[in-house]
Formats: structure tokens, C-alpha cells, sequence
């Protein structure tokens, strides 16, 4: 599998389980803008893997905005640095010199074996890779996505964030071809990491283990404001997740298409229940969670290391 990440707290756990689960073999990292500029969402990765002790896994820095849109970061939930409240360690390496296009095109060439591309933050580093390698598609066996809503959104009432931010890129990955799934915010709110589970992290009497404890209390601290909820949702998580554990996601497969034109309703997920518009189902929607065995692989997987 293939991370394009813009780490943002979730994004950081989604990291930490991925390298953890010996079911899954990360092939590499892409940054992309999103939860902060691109400058920072590649530092923050290189910042977490130095933290987990995986500097050997490249990242390749990519989308600095949008395809056509300027660019919109969301300092007001994560920090001006994309990854506040805790005490990460620098970066004790530093990206690739290929960009983020480039570096998936040579791991998908390279790898024996069809690539799972996880993107968790804005659409954009893997809508130019299906633009500009076409040729490289039948070699994805799956795009899991964080991202989209079925009903209320976050950024906008209509629509999440990662899908409003370039909405013309989500539009390309969800028509490509290859098999893709979609991870709504319906299931994310659902994946609560409530304060009470902190302690579990700080049990856990690691480095590792104080920093995501840290990261999470910041993390709660917008969820607490916006939605009075006691705790936050790792939304990005989530994507990894149900590649581990097949059913800890329900999933139904829907037609799904992403609103370009309209202004009060940019980057909405349009989710075809009942098939109205005669097209075929053309991504599996996340539904639902499990989310006491959610948390437990988090916690699971942050335990794995010092």
C-alpha cells in the first residue's frame, strides 16, 4: 500500500497503524496540502516516522493546492503547524528528491504485487497520477478514501473537507475505474477516541505512547467546540483500518458523484441510493463502525513501538 497523506492528527495515526499491522506493507508516503501547507504536511510525516523508528519508508512531497482552486488549509481544527500539541521529534531524514506523482508511478511499476493507494487528505497527488499514468491503473487493486459525507458536512454543511478542497480531483479518482471505497464522515464521527481511552496510550509507558496521548487531547479540544463531543474522531484511520479487519467497516456499494458547479454545494458526495440516475454502483460507502475494535488496533498499534 501507498499512504498520500496530509498530516493532521488522524493522518498521524493512520500512519502509526499502517506500519504497525503486519498484514500491510507500506511501499511509501505522499504528502499533499491539506490540513496545512504542503511545507508542513511533509515535515509532519517525516517527523512521525522518525518518531515510530520507520525512516526507511520514503515520502515524497506533492500538491502544494488544488487543481484548478486556491488552496484552503485547516489550521483552525489542526494548528498552525498541522500536528500542534505535542513534542515530536525532528525530522531525522528528509523527502526524496521525486515528487509524489513521480514516486507512485515507480513503486506501482516496481511492486510485484497490485498496490492498495490509501489517500487521506485532498484528491489531488492521486488524480494527476491517474491522469498522467493511465497506463499504471489496472495495477491498482484499491483506492481506500477518507473523505466525503452522505449527509451533514464539516467544512461546509454540505461537504467534508478532504473532497471540498478539490473536488475536481475527487471527481477523477472516483470515476477511474479501479475499485474504490469511500470512507464518509457518518462512519469517521462514529470513530470516537474519547478522553476516557487517553490513558490507555499513557499506559502504555512509551514515547510513542505520550505524544499520540498529547496529540489527542489537542485534537479533542475543536471536537469539544464545534460538536460538545468528549473526544475526537480519527477520521484518517479509518481507511487503514478496514484493509485489517474485513467487516469492521459495513459498506454498500452506491453511485457517487461530486458536486463541481455549484457554490453552496462544492465538494458534496452525492450518494445515488436508490440508483435514480440509472448508472451503476461506482464506489463501496462506508456506513458504520465498529468502534470499540477500532480503538483497540489503535491502541494495539501505537503499543508496537518504544
Amino acid at each position: 500500500m501507498i499512504l498520500d497523506c496530509d498530516p493532521g492528527h488522524d493522518d498521524a495515526l493512520a500512519i502509526a497503524l499502517a506500519l504497525a499491522r503486519p498484514e500491510l506493507h507500506v511501499l511509501g508516503i505522499t504528502t499533499v496540502a491539506g490540513n496545512a501547507g504542503l511545507e508542513n504536511t511533509t515535515r509532519n510525516a517525516l517527523r512521525v516516522l522518525t518518531l515510530l523508528g520507520r525512516t526507511d519508508v520514503p515520502v515524497a512531497a506533492g500538491a502544494g493546492r488544488p487543481l484548478v482552486r486556491p488552496i484552503r488549509v485547516a489550521s483552525h481544527v489542526h494548528g498552525v503547524s498541522g500536528l500542534d500539541g505535542a513534542d515530536l521529534p525532528e525530522a531525522a531524514v528528509g523527502p526524496v528528491a521525486e515528487g509524489a506523482v513521480d514516486l507512485l508511478a515507480r513503486l506501482v511499476r516496481e511492486s510485484p504485487d497490485p498496490v492498495t493507494l490509501v489517500p487521506t487528505g485532498p484528491l489531488t497527488n492521486i488524480a494527476l497520477f491517474a491522469r498522467t499514468h493511465p497506463e499504471l491503473l489496472p495495477r491498482i487493486a484499491e483506492i481506500s478514501i477518507m473523505g466525503g459525507a452522505i449527509g451533514e458536512g464539516n467544512l461546509t454543511a454540505s461537504a467534508e473537507f478532504n473532497i471540498w478542497a478539490d473536488p475536481e480531483a475527487a471527481a477523477i479518482v472516483l470515476d477511474c475505474g479501479r475499485p474504490v471505497a469511500l470512507v464518509p464522515l457518518e462512519v469517521t464521527h462514529a470513530a470516537l477516541f474519547r478522553n476516557a481511552d487517553i490513558p490507555r496510550l499513557e499506559a502504555l509507558g512509551t514515547q510513542t505512547g505520550r505524544v499520540f496521548a498529547d496529540l489527542l487531547r489537542f485534537f479533542a479540544i475543536f471536537h469539544r467546540e464545534r460538536y460538545g463531543w468528549d473526544g475526537s474522531p480519527i477520521h484518517d484511520a479509518v481507511a487503514v483500518a478496514r484493509l485489517v479487519v474485513p467487516g469492521l467497516v459495513t459498506e454498500v456499494p452506491y453511485r457517487v458523484d461530486v458536486e463541481t458547479e455549484s457554490g453552496l454545494t462544492r465538494g458534496r458526495t452525492v450518494v445515488d441510493f436508490h440508483g435514480l440516475r440509472g448508472l451503476p454502483p461506482n464506489v463501496v460507502v462506508g456506513t458504520a463502525i465498529d468502534r470499540g475494535r477500532f480503538i483497540d488496533l489503535l491502541v494495539e498499534a501505537i503499543g508496537r513501538f518504544a
